[in-house]
């Protein structure tokens, strides 16, 4: 070690200073900039590549577990967060930072105020700690009693978030809205001891959807935040904070991070939110009270690996959701009109009763300045379900003989994907809560992916056809026994 003078604690702050003023002359260039050109940069500039990271294009993976510090004054400074600090995985880390800031940009795209995100490691993870924040006693009334108002149109591990771990665990009452759409079965729920209003548009599996603006007025006209999961959609298609909600959840794991290699969450809010509930400091900067505060404290930390791999994917967005949607409307209208097919919710077609609705929020961002569109067009995502004629029986014959889409539980892989959510997503809701939230046991829910539109309705014709015909299912052309393919214990004959 060399010898130095000792150093003072205001030279940490005086350089503190000077970062904080040259970041944000950076997310002050950034926010000029295209969709696009922020997913494929985000806060990663010139200067950063070639001050700390020896000149490296891409976002380096930090796979360290803690920062070291010059001396016990930049100690000091750092862990009262006087001055930017990582210090520790747990609480923060510079690859995460990258997948946040660009996170915050992209949600935040078209609002004038300002935005900030915390990464959790996964989109459970991500709803809890959005909510949960809320959900503390009131130091002047700690007895009073807890409620918040949430659609039942939601993910099954939501479900059980809200109606198990808050509700029946810790007697946080869950007041669920029946019809998102009917503006006073919202406003009737909310009271003086509400928290928060929550809702996922559009929702998985039913795509159920409602007039986000109108929610957003009346959750602040009682001086309450609206939370948003906006999984599905992702900010290329809808940015729930332009529309007037507080706080965005993404599961990351799903679309952002299409090719299926890394699960993460985020939570993205806008600053000075509005909540009657909590200190001046959370409703100032949300996301970082999260990341210094509670969850600094709970561990909902993600991976440095998993944060690149999710920055990976998040770069072509737009293009991405922009090619899944055109596909997944091609599929929808194919499934529209076969004969073993019950019904199609997809919020693309014209004969869905929320079409409409739809069309006025979920937009593909930046079309109007893309030489094939030259206007604003409408873009409805990936994911639709439908009910297979014949009831649960039918619908497990027909998923049993796919072949080319894969039978699993995932959303938003780059390959299509399909699930029966009330054996599997939305099992443990129990019947009576799924014929709330309007999930049959003949739903099939259907991500499409990448793959050429005609070669998936081929393999939903002949998986429809073969089933409505009584034909035997094919299955898998090999299965795993303790974790080797079969393919490599021999043959297997064939059906």
């Amino acid at each position: 070690m060399t010898d130095r003078p000792a150093s003072r604690p205001d030279i940490y702050l005086e350089a503190a200073k000077r970062s904080a003023a040259q970041r944000e002359r950076t997310i002050a260039a950034m926010r000029k900039c295209r969709f696009d050109t922020i997913a494929v940069h985000g806060l990663y500039s010139l200067d950063e590549a070639l001050d700390f990271n020896q000149g490296s294009i891409i976002e380096p993976v930090y796979m360290s577990s803690s920062q070291a510090y010059r001396d016990s004054d930049e100690m000091e400074a750092a862990l009262s967060y006087k001055i930017p600090t990582w210090c520790y995985s747990r609480i923060a880390n510079p690859s995460i930072y990258y997948l946040e800031s660009t996170l915050a940009l992209l949600e935040g795209y078209g609002f004038p105020g300002e935005t900030s995100a915390c990464a959790t490691s996964s989109g459970m993870a991500a709803i809890q700690s959005a909510t949960d924040a809320f959900l503390t006693p009131d130091p002047k009334h700690p007895g009073r009693p807890m409620n918040f108002v949430a659609t039942c149109q939601v993910y099954g591990g939501t479900f059980q978030q809200f109606s198990v771990r808050k509700a029946v665990e810790r007697g946080i009452e869950c007041r669920w809205v029946l019809n998102s759409g009917d503006l006073d079965e919202w406003a009737s729920k909310i009271d003086g001891n509400t928290r928060f209003v929550y809702g996922e548009m559009p929702s998985n599996p039913g795509l159920a959807i409602f007039d986000l603006t109108k929610i957003a007025d009346l959750a602040h006209s009682h001086g309450l935040p609206l939370i948003v999961d906006s999984t599905v959609a992702t900010p290329a298609l809808l940015r729930p904070i332009c529309h007037g909600a507080d706080i965005v959840v993404q599961s990351v794991t799903k679309t952002l991070t299409s090719s299926g290699f890394g699960i993460a969450g985020a939570v993205v809010a806008r600053k000075d939110l509005t909540s009657r509930h909590g200190t001046d400091a959370m409703r100032a900067d949300f996301a970082a009270y999260l990341k210094v505060l509670p969850n600094r404290d709970l561990g909902q930390n993600l991976s440095p690996m998993s944060a690149i791999l999710s920055l990976s994917d998040i770069r072509t967005l737009r293009s991405k959701v922009d090619m899944l949607s055109e596909n997944a409307r091609q599929v929808a209208e194919f499934l529209e009109s076969h004969p073993a097919v019950e019904k199609v919710d997809y919020l693309g077609l014209a004969s869905h009763p929320r079409h409409a609705l739809a069309s006025r929020y979920l937009v593909l961002v930046d079309s109007e300045h893309d030489a094939r569109y030259g206007r604003p067009v409408n873009r409805y995502g990936h994911l639709l379900s439908f009910r297979v004629k014949g009831g649960h029986a039918a619908a497990r014959a027909m998923f049993d003989r796919l072949q080319r889409i894969w039978r699993a539980t995932d959303l938003g892989r780059i390959k299509s994907v399909a699930t029966i959510p009330s054996i599997s997503t939305h099992q443990q809701q129990g019947e009576d809560a799924r014929r709330m939230a309007d999930i049959p046991p003949n739903m099939v829910r259907l991500c499409v992916g990448g793959e050429h539109p005609q070669d998936t309705i081929a393999d939903l014709a002949q998986a429809l056809d073969g089933a409505t015909k009584g034909a035997v299912a094919q299955g898998p052309a090999a299965f795993s026994v303790g974790g080797a393919s079969s393919a490599l214990l021999g043959k297997r004959s064939q059906p």
